[in-house]
């Protein structure tokens, strides 16, 4: 990776985001030296431009910002460093440098089951639900969304709040494993439904 480090003037952005919510959680500045030291031990170092001096963040707070991924941008004077963080990022406290709170979308977990349940599929490993699933094939993967979807409706009528999220559960993740099979995923779906909320869509 070709880092631009003398456009500005020996420094480079960076841009920390968390792995998995997708937050921004702080913007610092690396040298080839922070850079190099964030490669090789995984923990993100910038160049502290009041201090002149590396700093590793959590060096002293243990609120490490550990590194999954590192892009650098079109114009390679900028990067965007994917962490996992020990704990909040900001000196305040506070969970990113801009108050916000660093939680997850609970939605980006279904693409997260559909990363996992196509990773069954391809490895298809032994005791496992979801291969017994595909094994089965595709009329049973089928009967079982619809029995799914039977036992969902029956909550909704007749039982309780706690159970209709269950079996609701039960249906999605069965959908999901459906889905698979056929070579899709469940963000076809979503844009589906984007396309159906465009004013002027109308049914096929």
């Amino acid at each position: 990776m070709k880092i631009n480090f003398e456009k500005g003037q020996g420094l480079v952005p960076a841009v920390i985001q968390d792995y998995v919510t997708r937050h921004v959680l702080m913007l610092g500045y690396m040298n080839e030296e922070a850079y190099r030291k964030t490669v090789e031990t995984g923990k993100v170092t910038f160049w502290s431009r009041s201090r002149n001096t590396l700093w590793t963040k959590g060096e002293t707070s243990g609120n490490f910002l550990n590194v999954i991924e590192i892009r650098n941008d079109c114009d390679g004077d900028t990067l965007l460093v994917k962490v996992r963080p020990d704990g909040p990022t900001c000196h305040t406290g506070a969970d990113t440098c801009w108050g916000e709170k660093n939680e997850q979308n609970p939605l980006l977990f279904l693409a997260e089951l559909q990363d996992f349940i196509e990773k069954r599929h391809e490895e298809m490993p032994e005791g496992s639900y979801t291969t017994s699933l595909f094994k089965d094939g595709l009329n049973r993967m089928a009967q079982k969304v619809g029995e799914e979807a039977l036992e969902l409706v029956i909550e909704a009528c007749n039982g309780t709040d706690e159970r209709l999220i269950y079996e609701g559960s039960d249906m999605l993740y069965h959908l999901i494993v459906l889905l698979t099979s056929k070579g899709l995923r469940i963000e076809d779906m979503v844009a589906e439904l984007r396309e159906r909320h465009k004013p002027g869509w109308h049914k096929h």
